[in-house]
């Protein structure tokens, strides 16, 4: 199934995806492929980071959930569903989001840009950790890939991706979008 284009919906198929690996998941301490994290610091830095950023630059206050150290299931199923209310309210259409690097956007926008498609990469980041299906929509990583690589050194200088790990041209889009964000494609625990 294709993910839709517009940023509930997308949030909505992608987050159903994460969801499931997050429920299949039996040893949160498993190490996952970003280095110096376990399976819960995935889901602890898909928590973590939005509240934040909202907060700073819409003044949206998303509602605290548990913590992740002790219950990383309901905290993203929390967090998760807080983040699909967002989407779903029929007045986030117009808000905006204000950031002093990213200039203003479209609230809706600036969630799917920046939130949902790293829900969308970290899925593969949980799934390869704990063993799960580690599939990923390739049409959907083949549009992250060509948005990312013309922003490479911008990307780079975030700090947020390691160095790009090279893979054959002819790779399919999930291996040379993993390969790009510094993910090692043939990582295992």
């Amino acid at each position: 199934m294709a993910l839709s284009d517009r940023p509930a919906e997308r949030h909505r198929q992608v987050s159903v995806g994460f969801t499931d690996r997050v429920r299949g998941t039996r040893s949160w301490d498993a190490p996952a492929p970003v280095a110096g994290w376990t399976a819960r610091d995935v889901v602890r830095h898909l928590v973590e980071w939005l509240p934040p950023f909202l907060a700073a630059g819409a003044g949206v206050q998303l509602p605290a959930g548990p913590s992740v150290d002790d219950d990383p299931v309901a905290a993203w199923q929390t967090h998760s569903d807080a983040v699909q209310s967002l989407l779903d309210d029929p007045t986030t259409a117009d808000r905006r989001l204000s950031n002093p690097h990213l200039g203003e956007l479209p609230l809706d926008r600036a969630i799917d840009r920046f939130y949902t498609s790293d829900v969308f990469m970290h899925t593969w980041d949980l799934a390869r950790a704990t063993g799960q299906d580690d599939r990923l929509d390739q049409d959907f990583c083949a549009q992250l890939l060509a948005g990312m690589q013309p922003m490479e050194e911008i990307i780079r200088s975030s700090g947020q991706y390691g160095p790009r790990v090279p893979v054959k041209d002819d790779s399919d889009p999930q291996t040379r979008l993993l390969g790009f964000i510094g993910r090692d494609p043939e990582w295992t625990p």
